[in-house]
């Protein structure tokens, strides 16, 4: 007779938890999307370690990347590989359309994910998918959420187009110079002359990134809080908008909802007048000319991404005298950098030029110390970075997009309607406008706050960057103009003997030469 004796499970007193998941998708510019991301983190991190049973699993994200094209949204498609190697247990997602706004692949990635046992939470419809009897309203929404995506591109697009035809179309992001006051843009006083000072920069045949450097060394910030840079110079000056002249549509979204520049594929509106001039048509085009003639001389040609710096530090070297940018020449027999002060009046900078070759050895032993000392340096530096909390931003930044978030589902409700034929179209228009008018305010207060906290954003993305770097980083044996391009902003001349590099991710750190 067998004998069965019965092994008693091991009582371990403590149960496993369940681990969750993030999944969020942003489609706004890359200075947004850092502190959207932020603001999200904190969000699902309180939620998920606020249960005992639940333990924090990641945020998965995409960037700028439509609903409609699950095959490239790279964060996505992470995540479902971490569910496939058994990583993660639950996901919460805000809304179905932030997952997918296709429905096939929506309730196939659903399915595929049930099967493992995976479910997922859609916090905004209040759906789990762990119980079955929530598919068919997931299918239902997640087919809603992709003709909507296709019924408010076309609708919004109609009123659109007719408030580009009309003139009355309202501008919600007015470039530097302008404010955007009752859905008009307004003259700002302090940057229309700074506006007015880079347009006479550029007509005395200063270079854009020359005009860069000198912002940047008097503290001035762009519309945004960030460092100006040649690019950004350059899209001022070709910007009609300054003369009080818009173009509309100069962009617009094809039927796969992916945004192109339009070429002459749609129609594109020219008002005249349309606000206060900060710069006359005669300066503006004068302005275009020198620029169009700067770059056929450097090899810079209409819609290529071709720009030569002839040079690695060429804008990039800044008096800390003067604070005036530096010019290479040849000076004894050697090739180095002068003060373009000192140059032209030795009185008012004593400061001297320097050797180039001495400029490349100083980056070289900078970083090979950056290298070296990583877990002391850079390491602390981080911990320090990431202690500095910011919540009451985030906060705030999150209420916002709330409450752009309702504001988008009315304007759905709207087209809906507007659709299905229950809404007259100039009722439709009214109320369209008046959201697209409430939207606008409450994207120029994210700005606001974006401008405050984006600093420390592009602050923390740097340094991520330069601690990957220097994980498993060699000695330099030589100057590497590819590292140094990647991270540093400037280089600041304090004597003949002592530079510093002005680090993307910070600091500012001094070598001597």
């Amino acid at each position: 007779m067998k004998r069965i004796t019965k092994i008693e499970a091991a009582d371990t007193g403590a149960v496993r938890k369940l681990r969750v998941a993030a999944y969020a998708r942003v489609s706004t510019d890359s200075e947004e999307q850092l502190i959207s991301l932020d603001a999200q983190k904190n969000h699902y991190e309180v939620l998920i370690r606020s249960r005992r049973d639940w333990e924090y699993a990641g945020l998965y994200y995409d960037e700028g990347i439509s609903g409609t094209k699950m095959a490239k949204r790279d964060g996505l498609l992470s995540m479902l590989a971490d569910c496939e190697r058994g990583l993660i247990d639950y996901i919460i997602v805000k809304s179905i359309s932030r997952f997918s706004r296709n429905t096939v692949e929506s309730i196939e990635t659903v399915r595929k994910l049930c099967s493992m046992g995976i479910y997922i939470l859609f916090e905004k419809e209040n759906i789990d998918t762990g119980k079955m009897e929530g598919e068919l309203l997931l299918s239902i929404l997640s087919s809603l959420a992709e003709s909507e995506s296709r019924s408010i591109s076309e609708n919004e697009t109609w009123s659109i187009q007719k408030r580009f035809r009309n003139g009355t179309y309202k501008i919600a992001y007015p470039p530097y110079g302008y404010d955007y006051i009752d859905g008009e843009m307004v003259v700002n006083p302090e940057q229309s002359e700074i506006v007015k000072w880079i347009f006479a920069e550029v007509l005395s045949g200063s270079s854009t990134t020359h005009i860069a450097n000198a912002l940047n060394a008097r503290g001035i910030s762009t519309k945004r809080g960030g460092r100006w840079t040649g690019h950004t110079i350059n899209g001022m000056i070709k910007n009609e908008k300054y003369t009080g002249d818009v173009i509309f549509q100069k962009t617009y979204s094809d039927d796969t909802f992916t945004r192109r520049r339009n070429n002459g594929e749609r129609d594109r509106f020219f008002v005249q007048g349309h606000h206060e001039a900060i710069i006359s048509h005669e300066d503006f085009d004068a302005a275009n000319d020198m620029i169009a003639r700067n770059a056929t001389e450097k090899g810079i040609y209409a819609d290529s991404r071709k720009y030569q710096n002839r040079y690695a530090f060429s804008g990039k070297i800044i008096c800390g005298d003067c604070g005036a940018v530096w010019k290479r020449r040849k000076i004894s027999g050697y090739f180095g950098y002068a003060c373009t002060t000192h140059l032209e009046d030795k009185d008012v900078c004593g400061m001297k030029s320097i050797r180039e070759d001495s400029i490349m050895a100083a980056f070289a032993t900078m970083m090979n110390k950056l290298i070296f000392a990583r877990d002391k340096v850079l390491l602390p530096f981080s911990n320090a970075l990431k202690t500095a909390e910011r919540a009451e931003y985030l906060d705030e930044f999150t209420a916002l997009e709330e409450g752009l978030e309702k504001n988008l589902q009315k304007r759905q409700q709207i087209t809906q309607l507007f659709t299905k034929g229950y809404l007259d179209p100039a009722v439709y228009a009214q109320q369209n406008d008046e959201l697209l008018s409430a939207s606008a305010r409450l994207t120029a207060e994210k700005d606001a706050i974006i401008a405050k906290i984006s600093g420390g954003s592009r602050q923390k993305k740097a340094l991520e960057d330069i601690l990957h770097y220097t994980s498993g980083a060699s000695m330099l044996t030589e100057f590497d103009e590819d590292l140094f391009t990647r991270f540093v902003d400037r280089v600041i001349v304090y004597s003949r003997t002592e530079i510093g590099f002005d680090m993307k991710f910070g600091p500012v750190f001094r070598e001597r030469i």
